[in-house]
């Protein structure tokens, strides 16, 4: 008889964690090519007149998922006999793709709860780096296979945007998965790095302070986004007619416009770029002669026809409608100061514990520093060539859209930072604030130490922990706990500094009382061991227990007194309260 060693039976677990993982990336890659092949021959089948067969349509649908993941097309069958370059990514379309690679690398990375001895100390799972090549493989080998297949169809992929960014998408997706499955650490910094960073990176202040700065970022971009959609909404609306006349001629019958309508709600968020990029300034190109701004549009555009480009403004300069896009960057500038004020001088927190106005211009830089590369990054993806010639640069230009975030975001945001942290930081607003104590109350040395621990996000009394997307429901929590209403003084649960309440003179059926008597309350024939004082504690602790306890035994404590006075039945333990008089007698 054979017997596998310990070590045999985890390396064949963990290889087989490998070969789960690599199944798992060719399972998400497939989901994604299946389900949008799928919709593509819905089109396909409800169109009366269709193009080519069945094979162009799937060929066809697996060069659109390539497009998805960022790689060029190319159309062969043109008017001009030149093939042309499709190289916009319809960014609702790509989140598929990338939410379903983000998932399967997460799921390969968590440790698998098992029951052998190598799965439980948790040396049968993959490693993250092994999950992430595992999973990296089996989706790549999809597109290898896709690209392949698309070949000889009327869009096929590119093969040199398949290593960039097809390959870099699929990866950066992966590894956010992974990221994610270990708890989304911040650090520590790679071996490879200086050490002035590695010790930076190791500092818990540090990995707050960039927490803060990049969720600052991550508002102030949203903003961005949302500021962006509501002016191509405006403009949409303003040019309704036109926007009618665009869909409605692009095709006739309802299948056509499903699929018109389709493609318009995937380029949504390249619309919603296109504004953000317009408020900010450098606007976007309508093909190699003309350019979009607020301050008006220059050159002759060369616009297809469709629905979305019915938002661009007309020709010649900017009027006071087109100027007013100049709020979106406003707005997002200052989200960013507002979201790091509300880290810098919480509204929770003494005054001691604010952050001082250098370390809230660094972080209030910082953020803007990233809100600038995000837009830089969205913008360059939210645009590109959709043919040959005039076509060849559509949308907005990102080296020119990113340093204008960083710009707006820098020169309005730093300076809103400071006069919120001042107003946060007012006498008067810490007077009426009843939860906070005054200047004096924490020492600042207290305050420091404070800071330096990991306490700043816990939770209210309640056991509910505050969010930094919702501030309110840690008050909230407290005051449906505490029973306060709207004015009234905050709840103990809620802070841990005890409020002030009214003296206790004031409150209404105050009686002083006075001093206790000085007899020793452990005598035996004392007030405490009295029936009536007994039968009080008994009432007190029964009131307590809500009713779990019984009622006063004094049948049980007098017959136990009975049977303790008789002279036949001796005690086996001596009373200890002979000999220290001095000691705490029993109590019930």
């Amino acid at each position: 008889m054979t017997q596998r060693t310990p070590k045999v039976t985890v390396r064949r677990n963990r290889t087989l964690a490998l070969v789960s993982a690599l199944v798992k990336g060719v399972v998400a890659a497939g989901l994604g090519l299946g389900s949008l092949t799928v919709l593509v021959m819905v089109v396909w089948i409800s169109s009366p007149y269709p193009d080519s067969g069945p094979g162009g349509a799937l060929r066809a649908a697996a060069g659109v998922w390539l497009l998805a993941h960022g790689a060029g097309l190319v159309r062969p069958d043109t008017l001009s006999g030149v093939p042309a370059p499709v190289g916009m990514v319809p960014l609702l379309l790509a989140m598929g793709p990338v939410w379903l690679a983000h998932r399967a690398a997460r799921d390969a990375a968590e440790p698998q709860e098992e029951l052998n001895e190598g799965a439980r100390d948790g040396s049968a799972g993959p490693s993250r780096a092994g999950a992430f090549c595992a999973v990296t493989a089996g989706y790549l080998l999809v597109v290898a296979a896709a690209t392949a297949y698309a070949r000889g169809g009327p869009l096929y992929a590119d093969p040199d945007t398949l290593a960039f960014p097809v390959a870099l998408v699929v990866a950066g997706a992966a590894a956010a998965g992974v990221w994610t499955a270990a708890g989304r650490p911040f650090g520590p910094a790679p071996s490879w790095s200086p050490l002035a960073v590695q010790e930076a990176v190791a500092r818990t202040l540090f990995r707050r302070r960039a927490e803060a700065a990049f969720r600052s970022a991550a508002a102030g971009l949203t903003v961005l986004l949302g500021g962006g959609a509501l002016l191509v909404a405006v403009a949409l609306g303003r040019n309704a007619g036109a926007t009618e006349d665009a869909f409605l001629g692009l095709a006739g019958d309802w299948s056509g416009r499903i699929a018109v309508l389709l493609l318009a709600a995937a380029l949504v968020p390249n619309a919603a770029l296109w504004g953000a990029a317009y408020g900010l300034g450098p606007g976007f190109s309508l093909g190699t002669g003309a350019t979009a701004t607020p301050l008006g549009l220059d050159g002759t555009p060369a616009l297809p026809r469709f629905p979305l480009l019915a938002a661009v403004p007309d020709q010649g300069p900017g009027a006071l409608p087109n100027w007013a896009a100049l709020a979106v960057p406003v707005a997002a500038a200052l989200a960013v100061a507002w979201f790091a004020v509300r880290r810098a001088a919480p509204a929770d927190a003494p005054r001691a514990r604010a952050w001082s106005p250098r370390e809230t211009v660094l972080v209030t830089l910082l953020a803007a520093l990233a809100c600038g590369a995000g837009t830089a990054l969205l913008t360059a993806v939210a645009g590109g060539p959709i043919g040959s010639g005039a076509l060849s640069a559509f949308g907005p230009v990102w080296w020119l859209t990113g340093p204008a975030a960083l710009v707006w975001t820098a020169v309005i945001g730093v300076p809103a930072a400071l006069l919120m942290r001042l107003w946060r930081l007012r006498t008067p607003g810490w007077a009426w604030r009843r939860d906070v104590p005054e200047a004096g109350g924490l020492p600042v040395a207290e305050a420091d130490a404070d800071e330096e621990e990991e306490e700043e996000e816990e939770g209210d009394g309640a056991g509910r922990s505050r969010r930094w997307w919702a501030p309110w429901r840690g008050r909230r929590a407290a005051g449906e706990d505490g029973e306060a209403g709207p004015g009234g003084p905050a709840s103990p649960a809620a802070s841990s500094v005890p409020s002030p309440g009214p003296a206790p003179e004031a409150a209404s059926g105050f009686e002083p009382y006075d001093f206790l008597p000085t007899d020793p309350w452990h005598e035996k024939g004392g007030p405490w061991h009295g029936k009536e004082t007994r039968e009080a504690r008994w009432a007190s602790l029964k009131q307590d227990s809500g009713g779990l306890m019984a009622d006063f035994p004094a049948e049980r404590t007098a017959d136990r007194a009975g049977r303790t006075d008789r002279p036949d039945r001796a005690d086996p333990v001596p009373d200890r309260r002979a000999a220290d008089p001095d000691g705490p007698g029993a109590t019930p």
